[in-house]
């Protein structure tokens, strides 16, 4: 269907068509998110010997540990949409599972990260409600730097702003089941630390926690909705061109599908969004990609 017969069409009807495409790419197991959860798990348990036992050096460690911090949030966040499984399924303890342990070398609670981005899709750019308000940014430049602050102790985003948005949800068990994770993951580094063990802890864990937060916020929290002043449907979320590519902006170039459809599978978003390109355009949204 041309551009000028979608104009003919009613927000309605544009609509219908729209929920048409994202039901063809609904459903789908992600078996990919599956594997590389639990892949990148285990491959990050794995660099803690080759560290240790001066197999490989800390800094290679550091590199990978990075990348599987940053991959890790992925198919966590396929978790957190109950995309791998929904409540009651038979499936349901995967799609647990794979959320609880690929965010491990993140060092991320899966239930805060789940509670916390639930109500980021809610109040989309929301200045007060939305926890990843915080990263709005004038530039990529002043992200980067707004992202750094965010990991520092009073930084008004990152966990504060988790912290916020549990306390105002009364989510008092997930606020305290995070604080804990929190303080055994400090008493882990501090145990390291105290062995003789300090490079390799901030090589393996505590160094790719704040390189993987700032890479994170970046790409999943500003860039998708810079400049983050719009609260509408179609346009609170854009499509953009990423200077690093679909992989380096790890798929949000496509992130407004996901906010207009969220149980459609990471990895079938871009399809799903060439598919839906015209009809978006039709209704408004904030297509930049060129």
């Amino acid at each position: 269907m041309s551009n000028r017969d979608l104009s003919m069409l009613t927000p309605k009807e544009l609509a219908r068509i729209e929920r048409e495409i994202a039901r063809k790419h609904i459903g789908k197991f992600p078996w990919l998110a599956v594997t590389a959860g639990i892949g990148v798990f285990i491959g990050w348990l794995a660099l803690w010997p080759l560290v240790l036992m001066n197999i490989i050096p800390a800094w290679a460690g550091f590199i990978a540990a990075t990348i599987f911090a940053i991959i890790g949030y992925l198919p966590s966040h396929e978790a957190q949409h109950d995309i791998i499984a929904r409540p009651g399924s038979r499936l349901r303890w995967l799609n647990e599972l794979v959320g609880h342990v690929s965010t491990v070398p993140l060092a991320l609670p899966f239930d805060l990260a789940r509670v916390t981005h639930r109500e980021h899709h809610l109040h989309t750019n929301h200045p007060e409600l939305d926890p990843d308000h915080g990263s709005s940014a004038s530039g990529p430049l002043m992200a980067i730097w707004t992202a750094i602050q965010n990991v520092q102790p009073k930084g008004r985003g990152g966990h504060n702003a988790y912290s916020r948005t549990l306390k105002r949800l009364g989510r008092k068990d997930v606020l305290i089941s995070s604080a804990l994770y929190r303080v055994a993951w400090f008493l882990t580094l501090f145990a390291l630390a105290w062995t003789g063990h300090a490079i390799e802890a901030a090589a393996l864990w505590w160094l790719p926690h704040h390189v993987g937060y700032i890479y994170i916020q970046y790409y999943l929290s500003w860039a998708p909705h810079h400049p983050a002043n719009e609260t509408a449907r179609y346009r609170h979320t854009r499509s953009f061109r990423a200077a690093l590519g679909n992989i380096g902006s790890l798929g949000m170039q496509y992130h407004i599908v996901h906010h207009l459809h969220p149980r459609i599978p990471f990895l079938r978003t871009p399809e799903a969004y060439w598919e839906m390109k015209p009809v978006l355009e039709a209704q408004g949204a904030r297509v930049e990609d060129l």
